[in-house]
């Protein structure tokens, strides 16, 4: 029996974006298929409607794949897959498996010869390097900064320090309604010259991306609570 394919298939950052930012290849992509290996199923819904207008949501098949499902239950939502269905992967919001759950699925399907095809679209990591003017050649994501106060203060010391040995970018996140906190955090440790790049609710129609040095963004700071935002900083020029 032939295997089914997986696909990654990326969905909006922002609402409404859809038409902007979607390409025809996942749409199309999206209208040929009718199961689906979703981080939020609500979510997933109405990506899939928003993009495919002719599907009916309720003869689809929604799998919720999320941060919490056991290795087995991963493996399971892939049986359909190896029994010769095709299959979508969609996360909350972007590209799956970069920051996401989906890199599960895409694991047990290179180890039970599954083709896996990511398909283009928005990152809003990839997005925020590029728009930083920092160095785009050696970069790396370190996810969530800790809550802990005192691991957050070390944290944020062993970013700067990384980047100041490796002369490597360092991106970062915050769950958005602790952004305003870690803004200030970030101000009372790093260095002055040292830049900083918010970009905050890419792809949206009030998007913000900024650079400037550490001592520049003390004079004014951006109010980003519950806005969705990548963080990154670099050495100053």
């Amino acid at each position: 029996m032939n295997k089914g394919t997986l696909y990654l298939i990326p969905t909006v950052l922002a609402e409404d974006t859809a038409a902007a930012v979607i390409p025809p290849q996942v749409i199309n992509t999206v209208a040929s298929l009718d199961y689906f290996l979703v981080e939020n199923a609500r979510t997933a819904r109405r990506f899939v409607k928003s993009i495919c207008q002719e599907k009916v949501i309720e003869q689809l098949q929604f799998t919720v794949v999320d941060k919490d499902t056991p290795a087995a239950e991963v493996k399971k939502a892939l049986q359909p897959i190896l029994e010769g269905k095709d299959g979508g992967v969609i996360s909350e919001a972007g590209c799956p498996g970069i920051a996401d759950p989906g890199a599960e699925l895409a694991k047990y399907a290179h180890q039970a010869g599954i083709k896996v095809v990511p398909l283009v679209g928005p990152s809003a990591i990839l997005l925020a390097l590029m728009g930083s003017g920092f160095n785009g050649q050696s970069f790396a994501f370190h996810g969530y900064i800790p809550i802990d106060k005192k691991q957050r203060f070390q944290a944020i010391r062993n970013l700067e320090a990384e980047m100041l040995k490796r002369d490597q970018t360092q991106i970062f996140m915050e769950t958005p309604y602790r952004n305003n906190q870690l803004l200030s955090d970030l101000m009372n440790t790093l260095s002055p010259g040292t830049r900083l790049c918010i970009a905050a609710n890419i792809t949206g129609k009030d998007e913000f991306l900024q650079t400037k040095t550490v001592a520049e963004w003390k004079q004014k700071l951006p109010d980003l609570h519950k806005i969705p935002a990548v963080f990154l900083i670099y050495k100053g020029v």
